[in-house]
């Protein structure tokens, strides 16, 4: 186990939530069989989820089926209320508060930089117990306890918001072992992020520190103990060395074990 950089412990210590949008590829929805939301819904992950760069494997719980879902993160730089997409002035006041305009590109599409209002990037895998997500969803139940685990989000090194002038440009790749499982576009989002962010501002304040997953792309699959996952980041064809996750897979130890009801 290697020792964690400051910087990256505190963004755990920082982030008082994370935020997740569902079914924002299009190919993932066909995958698992379910129906294509018509506005964004997201699902929240508590920070204790976050397994740091180095800190130890993914922790499988007892009778888990766990999956892999590799999505692009943002860590938020400021408090966003209430942001309005289609409200250009609006829009345009929330960002540039604090960020001025730094390129041409972000002065000519406003509502499409959404790295003047977040710190950075991160690179992430939600990990997923299915089964118990399955049994809940049958129910009617909440699935929380699903996306919740300890270990169940393994992030990269903070990506510098220069490193992916637009993510809507960024190419997201995912193996297990020396099989390549997902590797998509974040161009194929239904929604994107400033859509997103907008959705998640009318209901709930995103403070600094907060982390905001924005969907995964299809591939996912399940993982067992002894499998190691690589994720990886590209812009313009080039990785982005921050941007690597490598994780093994190990059996938790414990009292929890999930058993069908």
């Amino acid at each position: 186990m290697t020792s964690i950089p400051s910087k990256m412990a505190s963004i755990r210590a920082n982030c008082r939530k994370i935020m997740c949008i569902g079914r924002n590829y299009a190919d993932h929805i066909t995958e698992l069989n379910n129906t294509a939301p018509k506005q964004p819904f997201f699902f929240l992950k508590p920070p204790s989820s976050i397994l740091l760069p180095g800190s130890g494997p993914v922790l499988r719980p007892k009778g888990v089926s766990l999956h892999y879902e590799v999505e692009l993160g943002l860590v938020i730089g400021k408090t966003v209320r209430d942001l309005d997409p289609n409200d250009e002035k609006a829009a345009l006041s929330a960002i540039q508060s604090e960020y001025s305009i730094q390129s041409g590109f972000e002065c000519a599409i406003p509502h499409s930089p959404p790295q003047r209002w977040t710190k950075g990037y991160v690179l992430a895998i939600d990990m997923t117990a299915r089964n118990v997500q399955d049994e809940a969803k049958k129910k009617g139940l909440p699935w929380s306890i699903a996306k919740g685990f300890d270990t169940f989000l393994p992030i990269s090194q903070e990506i510098a918001k220069s490193r992916i002038p637009n993510p809507h440009e960024a190419f997201l790749r995912l193996s297990v072992g020396q099989t390549e499982r997902q590797a998509d576009s974040t161009s194929l989002m239904l929604y994107r992020i400033p859509q997103q962010l907008a959705q998640i501002s009318r209901v709930m304040t995103l403070e600094k520190g907060d982390i905001v997953l924005t969907g995964t792309p299809k591939g996912v699959g399940q993982v067992k103990a002894g499998d190691v996952m690589r994720a990886s980041i590209e812009v313009g064809g080039k990785e982005i060395e921050e941007g690597r996750i490598d994780v093994e897979v190990q059996d938790r130890e414990g009292r929890y074990e999930f058993k069908e009801t």
